[in-house]
C-alpha cells in the first residue's frame, strides 16, 4: 500500500503503518492535552491508542495464520487510522475455510477480552459512563474496545468480518458469486444506511463515515473481482491471445514500424531473431518518440521494451490479466516454454472482446 513503511516481519508476513495513523495519534495526543491533564493526558492517550492498535494487529493475524492453514499466505499487515488490513493472497473459495478464516479474527480479541478480565479479577470494574477520553482504567478501556471490535467486525457488511462469515454461509447453499453478490448488497446497504441515519440525526462521526464509504467501495470492488474471476473460470492465455500480428526483424527501422502502425489495427509490435525468438517490444509510444527525436531512418532496435514478463500459452487468464495490470508493458508476450518461440500477444482489448463473445454465446 502507497505512503506505509515496514515496522517489523512476522511469520513471514511484513507489518506496515500508513504514514495517515501519526495523524490520528497527534489528534489524540491533542485531546488529551487538552482535557486538562497536559503531556500526562496526550501520553495517557497516545499509549491506550496504540495499545489499541496492537490488538488490532493481533486481529489480523487471526485471519493471516487461520488463512496460512489452508496454504494461502499474507504478504503484509498495513495500519490505517480507521483499522488494519489483511492483505491475503486470495480468499479460501471454500465456504467453510472462508468462514473459518473470517471468524478467526474477533476470536482474538475475545481472547484478549477474557485475558484482561482474568488478570483483573475480582479488582475488575468497568464505570457505566466510561468514555476512552477520560484518562487512568487503562485496562478496563483495553478490554471494552476489544469487546467493541468483536461485536463491530460481526455487523455482516461486507467486506467486514461479519459480512464474510454471511458470505460463507450463503456460500453453503448457493454459488460462490451469488453469495458474494448478495453480501457484497447487504453490506452497502448498511453503510448507506449508516451515513444517512449519521446526517439526520446529526450524530456525525468522521471516522464512522469514513469506515462507512469504505464499505460502499470495498464492497463493490469485491463483487465486481469475484464476477471477473468468474468469468474467467477455465480459461487460458491461449484462448485470448492475438496470433495475427507483424513481427520485425532486427533490421527494421523506425520508418518501416511507423507504415506498419498506420496500415492496421496493432499497435505494438514483437521483434523476434531467426528462431522467433522475443527480442523485445517497439511501443506506439517509443516509436512516435523516437521518429521525433531521430527521424525514420533510425535502427527500432534501439528503442526495443524488453518485456521481462512473458507467460505460457496455459496459463491462466485471470492470472495473466492480473500480471498484465501489473506490468509496464502494454501488452505481454505469450512464449512457448519448450522451444522459446513467441505464439501470441495478451492485450486487455483481446480479453475484453473475448468475454463480450462468451457474454453472446451465453445470452444466445
Amino acid at each position: 500500500m502507497k505512503w506505509s513503511f515496514k515496522i517489523g516481519t512476522l511469520g513471514g508476513t511484513e507489518v506496515r503503518v500508513h504514514v495517515t495513523f501519526f495523524i490520528l495519534l497527534a489528534f489524540v495526543a491533542l485531546q488529551g492535552m487538552s482535557g486538562g491533564q497536559g503531556m500526562a493526558g496526550a501520553l495517557d492517550a497516545v499509549l491506550f491508542v496504540s495499545a489499541a492498535f496492537i490488538c488490532v494487529v493481533l486481529h489480523e493475524f487471526g485471519h493471516a495464520f487461520a488463512a496460512r492453514g489452508y496454504g494461502i499466505h499474507t504478504p503484509d499487515i498495513t495500519l490505517l487510522p480507521i483499522g488494519g488490513v489483511a492483505r491475503l493472497e486470495r480468499m479460501p473459495e471454500k465456504p467453510s475455510q472462508e468462514l473459518v478464516v473470517a471468524i478467526c479474527g474477533p476470536l482474538v480479541n475475545v481472547v484478549i477480552a477474557a485475558g484482561i478480565g482474568l488478570m483483573l479479577g475480582t479488582g475488575l470494574r468497568v464505570e457505566k459512563d466510561l468514555h476512552f477520553e477520560q484518562s487512568g482504567l487503562f485496562w478496563q478501556k483495553l478490554m471494552l474496545w476489544n469487546l467493541m471490535m468483536v461485536f463491530f467486525n460481526l455487523i455482516p457488511a461486507f467486506p467486514m468480518d461479519g459480512g464474510r462469515v454471511l458470505r460463507a454461509l450463503l456460500g453453503l447453499v448457493v454459488d460462490y458469486e451469488r453469495a458474494t453478490r448478495w453480501a457484497a448488497t447487504l453490506g452497502q446497504g448498511i453503510a448507506v444506511a449508516a451515513g444517512l441515519w449519521m446526517l439526520v440525526s446529526g450524530q456525525i462521526s468522521p471516522v464512522l463515515m469514513l469506515i462507512a464509504f469504505f464499505v460502499f467501495v470495498a464492497a463493490g470492488q469485491e463483487a465486481s473481482a469475484v464476477s471477473q474471476r468468474q468469468a474467467f473460470h477455465g480459461l487460458r492465455v491461449q484462448d485470448a491471445m492475438m496470433t495475427d500480428f507483424h513481427v520485425l526483424p532486427p533490421s527494421a527501422t523506425v520508418g518501416e514500424v511507423v507504415e506498419l502502425l498506420l496500415a492496421g489495427t496493432q499497435q505494438d509490435f514483437p521483434m523476434v531473431d531467426g528462431d522467433d525468438r522475443l527480442l523485445g517490444l517497439v511501443t506506439r509510444q517509443r516509436l512516435i518518440r523516437a521518429l521525433a527525436e531521430n527521424g525514420a531512418g533510425h535502427p527500432a532496435q534501439d528503442i526495443l521494451e524488453r518485456c521481462e514478463l512473458q507467460v505460457p500459452p496455459r496459463m491462466d487468464l485471470g492470472e495473466a490479466l492480473q500480471a498484465l495490470n501489473s506490468s509496464t508493458c502494454p501488452v505481454l508476450p505469450v512464449i512457448e516454454p519448450l522451444g522459446g518461440r513467441l505464439t501470441g500477444l495478451l492485450t486487455s482489448e483481446n480479453v475484453g472482446e473475448l468475454l463480450l463473445v462468451r457474454l453472446a454465446v451465453r445470452r444466445r
